[in-house]
């Protein structure tokens, strides 16, 4: 058994990491073998003298092989910012078909999830999306929803993105990125309702954000 999915979400920080670093933790206590990666990120410190990014250093810690950083993070751009914009501002060269290279070559788990930067159609340079890197791994796609106003459209936007890409949604996760949201229950049955996608879990808000909390709220089953 070796399974890939990717990991999107309906905007830039609605807990893309969170989800990532609870699915990897899930899928251990499961009794799974799992890595995390993240092909692109954009903020990024001089750590040992290695650019890194501490989204990616949160994957690279919960994975259950030894990866080094930069198998888990190829691109590691300086500035928080659209990765297209800090790239041509860096002199960066991004190349889907590269990071899908990149990705693959990584060592074998049995699930592997790679997280994106940003939302679905995040530019990568004047041509290639992050739907490019989805595709060109022909995985499952995992997508997190961020609860505020406006979740709903910007769930079924994003659903309707990923399967105009031939990519299958894998599943959702509702994420509470406000510590409150009026009808919240409401938006979830109306996501739920319409999406065609097992809702994998819904997260509270947690402040300071707690993946192994997270983990015990996730079903990940119908991913296996």
């Amino acid at each position: 058994m070796s399974m890939k999915y990717f990991i999107s979400g309906t905007d830039t920080a609605i807990g893309k990491t969170l989800i990532g670093v609870a699915l990897l933790h899930a899928a251990r206590s499961a009794g799974h073998s799992a890595i995390g990666a993240k092909p692109i990120a954009a903020g990024c410190d001089l750590i040992d003298g290695i650019w890194q990014n501490e989204d990616a250093a949160a994957l690279r810690a919960a994975s259950s092989l030894e990866l080094s950083y930069e198998q888990v993070n190829p691109i590691a751009l300086k500035s928080f910012m659209a990765p297209h914009i800090a790239a041509e501002r860096e002199g960066v060269k991004i190349n889907a078909v590269d990071l899908c290279r990149k990705i693959n070559a990584l060592p074998d788990a049995e699930i592997t999830f790679i997280e994106g930067a940003g939302g679905w159609l995040v530019p990568l340079n004047d041509k290639e999306t992050m739907a490019d890197i989805a595709t060109g791994l022909q995985v499952g796609v995992i997508l997190v929803v961020g609860l505020r106003l406006g979740c709903i459209n910007h769930a079924l936007l994003s659903a309707a993105a990923i399967k105009q890409s031939g990519l299958k949604l894998a599943g959702w996760v509702a994420n509470s990125i406000e510590p409150a949201m009026d009808v919240k229950d409401g938006n979830i049955a109306a996501i739920e309702k319409r999406l065609q996608a097992p809702l994998l879990g819904t997260i509270p808000y947690l402040n300071p954000a707690d993946p192994e909390a997270a983990a015990a709220l996730l079903d990940i089953e119908p991913l296996l």
